[in-house]
């Protein structure tokens, strides 16, 4: 694609040498071939960004590299195996075998190389300042093949809806841009936006172009976020869970470049982490048979469990930074249980990432780090205690200081030191030091763990980390006065996990980013979709007669307009007008969504001569009318009484008279129902096919 800096270029040159008129037209005939042609010049406005433009998108390219090649190797190995297999000379066995084992190992090397991508992780952190944070685990996107819904679309619109499929280039078009532009988001809301809004237009694309009982020739190719294995399925749900997986990977990009020095940016990750956990929390309970693992219920359990803990760590640091200048022994408990609990949440991390086949699927950093950041924070918890504990006199202990001390630590079996609320300054001093010396044992443990894992042990950042916390643990055993060998002292209680603040998941809002159907002109989506059948369309031509008599036909209902009763050997009834046809057009306009009283309007319009369209649906048993016991009542309309249509005679006075129609409101398919679905739409499966 030709880049818009080298088409200005050549465009000012040629200035020179041409005239302004001839070279403008030039220039619109030349953009109107690229945009046929496929060609956009993207903008930041539809929410998507040139991947090589930063080191995220750079990393996001090689993982799409990546995913092709694995994909290359795949097909090799599957046209190797089934050679090997059909295959009865021995000497041609013996060289598949061998091209088998070659591919084998290049498949274990891309597939190393793409976890390795995958634990780049502080590619995605916040790097505007010198200090050091411990990293968090974002998500790498999906990636996907470019699709061509042009030709099916068109044959689709032409054989289904008996319409033009030119009429549609456009809005085609805008579909095929859209999806495009979903593949390289801005990591930020409008990039959100740009998927939730993409995933809306999926509602009615289904609806519009996919039907229930055969397919169209289009298939969704997506890669495995962490193992970049292709899946292919035909089924709108597929691409429809592919996207919110997108964009739930998108939050916590999002959340990972914050800046967490200030308590704006903390508050902002927590939010972008809870809104991940609930987006990937929507597709494990709304997308099932998921053909790609990233997809499957055990990983999303873990990925919900994941982001909740990296939004309770957050938050621990949120508190930590307010509670900087006005600590107390009261302040530091508090942080010593959240601190806790953080350690709590990680531990429930590690036993879920650590089963199979999570385990075989994440990188191996990803589990290293989720144990790493256990101990860290178990031994910050014991740190806040022992702070407390040792920087603040027995007079400081009030009584609710000695209820919480009681409270917040437990002693089992494996404890050796049975204190947990001091009764001496002695005792303040040696149990103060018992939370040191297990505050050092586990920061240990944390640093092994770090050096263990070969990703991490290069991560500069975690190490810097690491160090500071051992370091601040050292400085409140420093303030105690006492240089006893830390060997001597007993296992301090353990301090039992809390927290005084509650996290809920953020389901996605699709109200939010609400989109107007593309193919709106085709009629209500409920009743011209790809699960209905009905007759080709069909003109009408009544003339009334100059006896003045009545059409014959009376209409009911809004967008479309269905003829209510025919009356028989009326001019309708011989003209082959059916109870329970669309009224699809009147002369030349198009009426699929026009109200009841839009029609009769155009009816009384014509005259003495009318010409109608219409369609003939073939289930006819969804537009059954309820059976009332009054006539008159709403939604019942007699073949005399609506407009003077059948009858063709003026009401009294001179007005004309209605049939009165109830009002339905505006159909919102992004309105929850409160569990009752909408009966003109029976479509509401998101299953995945295998």
């Amino acid at each position: 694609m030709l880049s818009l800096s080298l088409f200005l270029l050549v465009f000012s040159v040629c200035q020179l040498c041409f005239p302004l008129e001839v070279l403008s037209r030039s220039l619109v005939l030349l953009l109107c071939v690229v945009r046929r042609r496929g060609f956009f010049f993207r903008s930041g406005s539809m929410g998507s960004d040139p991947r090589v433009a930063t080191c995220r998108g750079k990393l996001q390219n090689k993982r799409s590299k990546l995913n092709q090649e694995i994909n290359k190797e795949l097909r090799l190995r599957a046209g190797a195996e089934n050679l090997f297999k059909a295959t009865t000379n021995r000497k041609l066995k013996e060289t598949v075998a061998l091209e088998l084992s070659f591919v084998n190992s290049n498949l274990q090397l891309l597939k190393e190389q793409l976890a390795e991508l995958n634990s780049s992780v502080e590619l995605y952190q916040n790097d505007t300042s010198d200090d050091a944070f411990m990293p968090l685990i974002p998500l790498g996107l999906k990636e996907t093949k470019d699709i061509d819904f042009r030709d099916p679309f068109k044959d689709f619109i032409l054989e289904h809806y008996s319409e033009d499929g030119e009429n549609y280039e456009e809005a085609i078009a805008e579909l095929m841009e859209t999806r495009q532009a979903t593949r390289t988001p801005t990591r930020d809301a409008a990039g959100i936006g740009l998927l939730l809004r993409y995933y809306n237009q999926l509602y009615f694309i289904e609806r519009r172009f996919f039907p229930p009982d055969r397919s169209l020739g289009i298939y969704f190719e997506w890669y495995d976020s962490l193992t970049g294995v292709p899946s292919c399925q035909r089924t709108v749900a597929f691409e429809k869970a592919s996207i919110l997986f997108n964009a739930g990977a998108l939050y916590t990009q999002v959340a990972a470049k914050q800046d967490r020095r200030t308590a704006r940016g903390l508050d902002q990750a927590v939010d972008a982490f809870l809104r991940s956990a609930g987006t990937f929390r929507y597709i494990h309970e709304n997308f099932t048979n998921a053909p790609s693992m990233d997809l499957g219920p055990d990983m999303l359990d873990m990925l919900v469990q994941l982001m909740l803990a990296q939004a309770r760590e957050c938050l621990f640091e949120k508190l930590d930074l307010q509670s900087r200048d006005s600590r107390d022994i009261d302040v530091s408990l508090d942080l010593a249980q959240e601190a806790a609990q953080v350690a709590a949440v990680y531990s429930d991390v590690h036993a879920l990432i650590s089963r199979e086949p999570v385990r075989d699927y994440v990188p191996e950093s990803w589990i290293s780090l989720v144990s790493v950041k256990r101990e860290h924070y178990l031994a910050i918890s014991h740190r806040h205690c022992a702070a407390g504990l040792l920087d603040y006199p027995m007079s400081d202990l009030r009584p609710e200081t000695r209820i919480i001390l009681e409270r917040i630590q437990v002693t089992d079996a494996k404890t050796q030191l049975d204190i947990t609320v001091p009764k001496s300054e002695h005792d303040r001093q040696l149990l103060g030091r018992a939370h040191v010396r297990e505050a050092l044992v586990l920061h240990e443990e944390s640093q092994r763990l770090q050096r263990m894992c070969r990703e991490l042990k290069g991560k500069q950042s975690l190490v810097k980390v690491l160090r500071k916390a051992q370091d601040l643990t050292m400085d409140v055993y420093g303030r105690s006065g006492d240089e006893d060998d830390l060997r001597e002292l007993l296992d301090a209680p353990n301090i039992i996990a809390a927290t005084k603040f509650q996290l809920s998941l953020t389901h996605p809002d699709f109200g939010q980013h609400g989109v107007d159907d593309l193919f709106r002109s085709l009629g209500p989506v409920a009743i011209f979709s790809a699960k209905r059948h009905w007759t080709a369309p069909r003109l009408i031509q009544l003339q009334r007669g100059p006896a003045g008599e009545g059409f014959g036909f009376s209409v009911r209902g809004d967008a479309p307009v269905i003829i209510a009763a025919v009356d028989h050997n009326s001019l309708a009834d011989l003209g082959g007008m059916k109870e329970g046809d669309f009224i699809v057009n009147i002369g030349d306009k198009d009426v699929k969504w026009a109200s009841h009283e839009q029609v009769v309007r155009l009816i009384k319009q014509c005259g003495d001569s009318i010409s109608l369209k219409l369609v003939t649906p073939m289930d006819r048993n969804y537009l059954k009318k309820p059976v009332k016991a009054n006539n008159r009542d709403k939604g019942s309309v007699s073949a005399s009484s609506s407009s003077g249509v059948s009858s063709g005679q003026p009401s009294p006075a001179g007005s004309v008279t209605t049939a009165h129609v109830a009002r339905r409101l505006p159909w919102n398919p992004f309105k929850k129902s409160n569990g009752q679905r909408d009966s003109r739409d029976l479509t509401f499966d998101n299953v995945i096919l295998r």
